[in-house]
């Protein structure tokens, strides 16, 4: 209950302070299983996403935010809840594929699910290549993808900065792409491959970002997605 009620005084208050631009709010279903495949240019995109899409949409998210103790350990929780964040473990042996298990199990409940096929931070604004990991869930799952374009996010919270500026900031959300066409196509590697880069040309073409031609290797991010 006080999850419920944190998001319903979170969303108000976020677009009166930050008075984002959303354009394409209406490409998101309002029901049924869907991922959010994004660009990622800051630590605040998994809390931006939900605070302006017309769900709940869920992100995965480190396990201790929900363990920590003491006063910061209880607000902690409860943000992280009011935002439907996953807990998950990082560093685990297959840690990839738990968390890919866990993103599935949140679209078979009829979830929305948020996900960064780079799988970390831009530091350098360039869009990098996507990781298969998004394929795999799409055509798991059945799921449509949307694919949305951050911009801004990096100028309220700097790498390096503990706290937050107010900057204003764009979210566009893009046209559902369907794969279902796909699921049962062989062999699953090549398929994977050319769905995350259709998905990857979408995010781009809302981004306007330059384009890089290889992962993005830089430092680990509490964030990252198989």
């Amino acid at each position: 209950m006080f999850a419920l009620v944190l998001r319903s005084l979170l969303i108000p208050l976020a677009r009166v302070v930050y008075r984002p631009v959303i354009e394409g709010r209406e490409n998101v279903p309002r029901r049924g299983p869907v991922i959010l495949a994004s660009n990622h240019l800051s630590f605040i995109d998994s809390m931006v996403i939900p605070l302006v899409a017309p769900r709940p949409v869920a992100f995965l998210a480190k396990s201790e935010y929900w363990t920590m103790g003491g006063l910061k350990g209880r607000i902690s929780k409860s943000f992280f809840t009011a935002i439907s964040a996953v807990p998950v473990e990082r560093g685990t042996h297959r840690a990839a594929q738990a968390s890919l298990d866990a993103s599935l199990g949140v679209l078979n409940e009829g979830m929305a699910f948020g996900i960064y096929p780079e799988g970390k931070r831009s530091l350098d604004g360039r869009l990098y290549r996507g990781r298969t990991g998004v394929a795999w869930l799409a055509l798991e799952s059945g799921a449509p993808v949307v694919p949305v374009a951050l911009e801004g996010t990096e100028k309220i919270q700097p790498v390096g900065k503990r706290l937050p500026r107010v900057r204003r900031v764009t979210v566009r959300f893009g046209e559902p792409l369907d794969f279902d066409d796909r699921r049962e196509l062989r062999p699953v590697g090549p398929v994977r491959r050319a769905v995350t880069d259709e998905i990857m040309d979408a995010i781009a073409a809302l981004s306007g970002q330059e384009r890089a031609s290889v992962y993005n290797e830089g430092p680990k991010d509490d964030t990252e997605a198989a």
